[in-house]
């Protein structure tokens, strides 16, 4: 069992910086790095990897650096994002490169063994060229997986796979939690993260957001203020109707057919809307909230905590 610790780390690149003073302690079990398209995630898996260095702060495992040591790496598996791979090898060559890479004793089990754990011996000796996405994700993390490493980094794993191939990996990370071993994977999509990970790394624009159980995280993200547009045939006397339930925060006329309301609690709110309209002859036209990308709830933890 190996404990992932990231300490003040930041990178940039000239004068951008993609992780501004990031500090993680990851222990055994699944970690969720949740984060937006462009928020650092990458980049973070690439520094715990040891592919990059840190600007500044540290990334160890059990201790030891990360960067330029070669029995750490030894106890990593990562999965890249880029599909870029050596299309010209078969499934089962490209898996027992990294073996001999790795110097496994046993190669050509270990790869057999690896490429069976993923589901993909039927295909194993087809040129890599011919594979679909998801059959390429999951080559590559056969590949990750061919020297059983106690930490495996996975940037963003369930690209391209179906539903079946989606739930058996995500039964195989389960499995592999439950034997102690440390494992990471990002997303930006909330439910793949809901559904493996208990632990959760939220990253906005570089910048740790939050840390802390699923729970815990998804209750922030849930009471967090939303906002809606709404038309009604009276938008003045539904603002003023909807300011005195407690749910509601602030409404303000937009235009004479449009009023803008902030709610601290949706389902309050969802319900006090239908009861305040029928009660005073009001018709609802149009309820469209108007932040619920992944962006926006990010943004919010960021000024949450």
């Amino acid at each position: 069992m190996s404990d992932l610790v990231l300490t003040d780390v930041s990178r940039w690149y000239g004068n951008v910086v993609a992780v501004n003073d990031v500090s993680m302690h990851i222990s055994p079990g699944i970690t969720g790095l949740l984060g937006p398209n462009g928020a650092g995630k990458s980049t973070l898996l690439s520094m715990m990897a040891g592919l990059l260095p840190p600007s500044t702060g540290t990334v160890t495992i059990d201790g030891a650096p990360t960067r330029g040591n070669v029995e750490i790496y030894r106890k990593i598996g990562l999965v890249p994002v880029q599909e870029s791979l050596y299309d010209f090898l078969t499934g089962s060559q490209f898996v027992r490169l990294n073996a001999d890479l790795q110097q496994v004793p046993q190669p050509d089990a270990a790869t057999k063994h690896a490429i069976g754990l993923v589901d993909m011996a039927a295909a194993a000796d087809r040129k890599i060229s011919t594979y679909s996405k998801g059959m390429k994700q999951r080559i590559k993390v056969a590949s990750a997986l061919v020297h059983q490493p106690p930490v495996l980094l996975l940037d963003e794993p369930f690209n391209g796979m179906d539903p079946i191939q989606r739930r058996h990996m995500m039964g195989l990370l389960t499995d592999f939690a439950q034997q102690g071993r440390t494992i990471v994977f990002s997303s930006h999509i909330l439910e793949e993260v809901e559904q493996i990970a208990r632990q959760v790394e939220v990253v906005v624009a570089g910048r740790h957001a939050a840390s802390g159980d699923f729970a815990a995280i998804r209750r922030l993200m849930t009471d967090r203020p939303n906002q809606y547009v709404v038309r009604s045939s009276d938008n003045r006397r539904l603002a003023t109707l909807l300011l005195g339930e407690q749910s509601v925060r602030g409404a303000r006329l937009r235009s004479n057919d449009v009023l803008e309301v902030e709610a601290d609690d949706f389902g309050a709110f969802a319900h006090a809307v239908p009861r305040v309209a029928q009660q005073h002859g009001i018709r609802i036209l149009e309820l469209t909230p108007t932040d619920e990308s992944l962006e926006s709830v990010f943004s919010y933890l960021v000024n949450a905590t």
